[in-house]
């Protein structure tokens, strides 16, 4: 252990229960990991509420007289906010800090999500569930993920990024099956007030237990050393983010990540996370038997995404994204030929949730080596905005084509195509291609 009260640049600071714990398990548990658990619940946490919407529509739809479009473009707006929100709180952790940038996300999800069992009218649900619960779930996405791995790791980074990246899983697995049982016995607040309770009771476990780094509480990286660990930028995070953009933005790497990740948001969470519970209704499938099928991908998912991130380690990831990718396209086109049945049903739902976001390790992996541990947040994060982007797409996209059509098959075929594009494309990805950028840590 160092002193952690010598001089040093400014890492962020630690509570003393933090510092209190980190000693008492010295020698036997890197603290990282610890802070890693944390991050892990955040985490699941902010996939509980990002994936409450999807068990909102029918309830609404039926309780306030609202169109599948209308709730679909408040989901729209959150997915964009969600996704645009990342690069800037990777910025906002590097400035203010890890744990103060969570417990806002945090108190931002509570009281917004408690609060909103009081609209009545669709401008409420783009205020709540659109504006501020997309900004509240931003300053909780992804981006933490990043920045806790390259913080506090130098081994076992891709299993740690699986890990972290299975939580939004995890969150589907806990929460989806409770929150339609609730909708559908208590009704749609229920929903919210769950979530929000959720969230409450996270924040004074973060207070308490997450420094802002390793050194904070006296340690190196797992792993590594204290030459190993990155100083917090200062600064403007709105500068810092931006910065970071115009130097990356001039990386032709860059663009075919950020382009992969567009399909992988609208082929996800803006398609299957927000819309198959409605599908499944419109086959005659009941609310909390869908629920469960996007809980049962749930499961598929955390084996997929931890062994996603131990592969990372191991093979090349523009190999895993070509493979991920798709196989992905496959299961979007079987879903519609599935018939809806439960034993189609059940096997789109294994083929599918293995990789349904295996593929954020390898791609964590690759901005890493491309653009360098410090910047890798900050990077990802904007990665993270294309994948958001092509989520609120596909949320809007396709409530509007049900609203339309009356069926979402044509949306499934779309997507899939789009997989199998980005597969060929994800190949042409090279981590040590010449210029454009300088590496940071």
């Amino acid at each position: 252990m160092i002193d952690a009260s010598a001089p040093r640049r400014f890492h962020g600071s630690a509570p003393a229960l933090a510092r209190r714990l980190s000693r008492r398990v010295e020698g036997r548990l890197h603290y990282g990991w610890v802070a890693a658990v944390l991050a892990f619940t955040t985490l699941l946490v902010g996939a509980g509420v990002r994936a409450a919407p999807g068990v909102l529509f029918v309830p609404l739809e039926q309780a306030l007289g609202w169109d599948r479009a209308t709730i679909a473009a408040a989901v729209s707006l959150n997915i964009f906010l969600y996704g645009f929100m990342g690069p800037f709180a990777a910025a906002l952790m590097q400035a203010i800090g890890v744990r103060r940038t969570i417990l806002t996300g945090l108190g931002l999800l509570a009281v917004t999500t408690i609060t909103s069992t009081l609209m009545t009218q669709p401008w409420q649900m783009m205020l709540s569930w659109g504006l501020l619960v997309g900004l509240g779930t931003g300053l909780t996405s992804m981006t933490l993920a990043a920045t806790v791995v390259n913080r506090w790791f130098i081994k076992q980074r891709g299993l740690v990024m699986g890990l972290l990246t299975a939580s939004s899983a995890t969150g589907q697995l806990v929460f989806l099956p409770g929150m339609a049982a609730l909708a559908t016995h208590f009704g749609w607040q229920a929903v919210g007030l769950t979530v929000g309770a959720a969230a409450l009771v996270l924040a004074p476990l973060v207070a308490l237990l997450l420094p802002d780094s390793p050194r904070a509480v006296g340690l190196a990286p797992l792993g590594g050393t204290l030459e190993d660990e990155l100083p917090q930028k200062s600064g403007n995070p709105i500068v810092i983010a931006f910065t970071t953009l115009a130097r990356a933005s001039k990386s032709v790497d860059f663009w075919l990540l950020f382009g992969s990740f567009f399909v992988c948001g609208l082929s996800t969470n803006g398609l299957i996370g927000t819309h198959l519970i409605s599908a499944c209704f419109d086959q005659g499938i009941p609310e909390v038997m869908a629920a469960s099928l996007l809980a049962l991908m749930g499961l598929f998912d955390l084996v997929g995404t931890t062994g996603s991130g131990w592969l990372s380690d191991r093979v090349d990831s523009r190999k895993l994204l070509f493979w991920y990718y798709g196989l992905r396209g496959l299961s979007l086109f079987y879903l519609p030929l599935s018939g809806f049945s439960l034993y189609g049903l059940s096997v789109f739902a294994a083929f599918y949730g293995l990789d349904w976001i295996a593929t954020v390790p390898p791609t964590l992996r690759l901005v890493t080596d491309r653009f360098g541990r410090r910047d890798a947040p900050v990077v990802f994060g904007w990665i993270g905005a294309g994948h958001q982007m092509g989520a609120a797409l596909a949320a809007y996209g396709t409530g509007l084509i049900r609203t339309e059509w009356g069926s979402y098959f044509p949306a499934f075929q779309v997507a899939g195509v789009a997989c199998v594009v980005t597969a060929v494309m994800v190949l042409f990805i090279n981590r040590r291609r010449a210029g454009g950028w300088a590496p940071a840590g």
